[in-house]
């Protein structure tokens, strides 16, 4: 009997798959105000955090409250952040969806009213509000899906900083070792087709291939579980349409 696969290894939980700890500086979410109140926060630090590809404003609100949220690209110390359904459509201002107006680019968009944040928050990102209509608003994802979310979600103005930074390579394997490892993630990684069969259900044979399906039930046994989970299809995309207008021809 060979030695248990990765995936098999994660799923248990130990503590070499675990996100480090060391180096985290605090939650990211937005402060606890309410949507159609409006009040500022400063400014008072950015900051980098580990594991986390963008960088970090401290606010400071309130009596000396102070929270943390991504910062958007020419956020400054000392700079003022508006928050509310009045508060102004510019750079690092945050308002609901309800305020802000449609093809505006934003990022650290809520899912729901008051989780803090959820979508778009890594570097460079950035989501454009594409429609509003009752009730509902639709965004353009940086990844061109489209979702509906409620207009009270709220939303900073802006992109968030640090683009480009997938720009620069590594050069050594130990330092995207290290990167991924801050994450909470294995580098290297050995493809299961690069295996002994013993090692992965992909593994062995003369040549490099799974040698069967690739799709995997829901319900397989952990040892077995590897590959498309579930997958709603698999195969190339056919396109219907362009297919009728090459018969048409």
């Amino acid at each position: 009997m060979g030695k248990r696969i990765q995936q098999r290894r994660a799923g248990k939980g130990g503590i070499q798959f675990r996100s480090r700890t060391r180096g985290k500086i605090a939650p990211v979410r937005y402060p606890k105000i309410a949507t159609e109140a409006r009040d500022t926060g400063v400014v008072r630090a950015i900051l980098d955090e580990r594991g986390r590809t963008a960088p970090l404003a401290q606010l400071e609100y309130g009596k000396s409250q102070f929270t943390y949220v991504p910062a958007v690209t020419g956020l400054s110390v000392g700079r003022e952040v508006q928050f509310g359904a009045s508060a102004d459509v510019s750079s690092g201002n945050v308002l609901p969806l309800s305020s802000i107006p449609e093809g505006t680019r934003i990022c650290n968009v809520e899912l729901r009213p008051g989780d803090g944040g959820k979508l778009v928050r890594s570097s460079g990102g950035s989501a454009v509000l594409f429609s509003k209509a009752g009730g509902s608003a639709i965004l353009r994802l940086p990844s061109g899906k489209n979702i509906m979310i409620d207009q009270r979600c709220r939303a900073m103005i802006g992109e968030i900083a640090g683009g480009g930074r997938l720009e620069k390579p590594f050069l050594r394997a130990g330092a995207r070792h290290h990167a991924k490892r801050a994450a909470g993630r294995v580098y290297p990684r050995m493809r299961g087709i690069a295996m002994a069969a013993v090692y992965h259900p992909f593994g062995g044979g003369r040549h490099q291939h799974p040698g069967k399906s690739t799709s995997t039930s829901r319900n397989a046994p952990p040892g077995r579980k590897v590959g498309l989970i579930a997958p709603r299809k698999t195969g190339r995309k056919r396109l219907a349409r362009a297919s009728v207008e090459v018969r048409a021809r």
